[in-house]
């Protein structure tokens, strides 16, 4: 199936009347519960939709997907939660760590799985990685964990960093986590950080005007807000002639100089084989949260070359994937 048939297909799944569905013999259905937009996710969507395929389900006749977007606006998280409860959905599938802290606010009962979080235990989704203990399980990213990596390949690309600039939506708990991590690195490194917090799409044209002449570059720690609004944060990181790192290969898509991070890919596909074992009987507390195994270093040349920034041959040697 072609990306942009795919995105129509999500996008108009909310508007299938439920009626019509309840007519058909039950089938489990899980509830999406996408943070960003159709477009920004389309590739997690059909990774997701796929695995399960390989696991023996088939999406409408085996089972039934209802695709819900936030559109990078936290408010909708609660209201998409609730709305699944209604629903009575088999399974939550929570895209992010506010996803699925809605999820879990929401609903004691219904299994929730998370494809990706920045910090399952300190947010408070799990109890341990290990033990799980409620109804909720996933795959953690690890972001937190990365950020000291993120900030030395900064460094690496551009020479004699000397300040640097967090860009976080601070109602973003993990992401609150991780600003706590690149600043001890930034301690050790002997780089000086600025934060810079928004809480909505409104706040980054401003964020960015702050950040006018006071840093060298930008860590960009992605959230569903982020994500939502990366082709924005690119164009004007480009226009302030100021470097960004992801955790996210997706956002240099759009302009972003490099990220590092967990493949998101493999990750959603590796929560579908945990929605596969919920589906099938297994309780989320039984289920240890599983680690990211695949690492990617990705550099986009087009616009280390609008930036007039040269990636060192050692650093390209190591990198997953050149954008050119």
């Amino acid at each position: 199936m072609k990306r942009r048939e795919f995105i129509a297909l999500i996008g108009g799944a909310a508007a299938w009347p439920l009626a019509a569905r309840a007519q058909q013999a039950r089938v489990p259905t899980i509830g999406w519960l996408g943070g960003a937009t159709p477009a920004a996710q389309s590739q997690w969507a059909i990774a997701f939709t796929q695995r399960l395929r390989m696991l023996g389900w088939s999406e409408g006749s085996t089972v039934v997907i209802e695709y819900r977007w936030a559109e990078g606006r936290p408010e909708r998280f609660a209201e998409i939660a609730a709305e699944f409860v209604r629903l009575k959905v088999d399974v939550i599938l929570a895209a992010g760590t506010e996803a699925a802290l809605a999820a879990k606010q929401a609903t004691a009962i219904i299994p929730i799985v998370f494809p990706v979080a920045g910090d399952p235990v300190g947010t408070g989704l799990v109890a341990s990685l290990a033990r799980p203990d409620a109804n909720v399980t996933g795959v953690s990213n690890q972001s937190r964990d990365l950020a000291a990596k993120r900030l030395e390949l900064l460094r690496e690309v551009v020479r004699g960093l000397r300040r640097s600039a967090i860009l976080l939506n601070a109602g973003y708990p993990a992401g609150v986590l991780e600003m706590g991590e690149v600043h001890s690195a930034a301690r050790t490194l002997g780089i000086e950080v600025t934060p810079c917090e928004i809480r909505r799409a409104e706040d980054i044209a401003p964020a960015f005007e702050k950040l006018s002449g006071r840093t060298e570059a930008v860590y960009v720690i992605g959230d569903p807000l982020m994500n939502a609004n990366r082709m924005r944060i690119n164009v004007l990181a480009l226009t302030a002639r100021l470097p960004t790192i992801y955790s996210q290969r997706e956002y240099l898509d759009s302009g972003g100089l490099m990220s590092y991070g967990p493949n998101y890919l493999d990750l959603i596909r590796r929560a579908a084989d945990l929605v596969d074992k919920i589906l099938r009987g297994a309780k989320p507390a039984d289920l240890p949260v599983e680690q990211p195994t695949k690492f990617d270093l990705v550099f986009n040349l087009i616009t280390a070359k609008a930036l007039g920034l040269e990636i060192p041959p050692t650093l390209l040697a190591r990198a997953d994937e050149v954008i050119e």
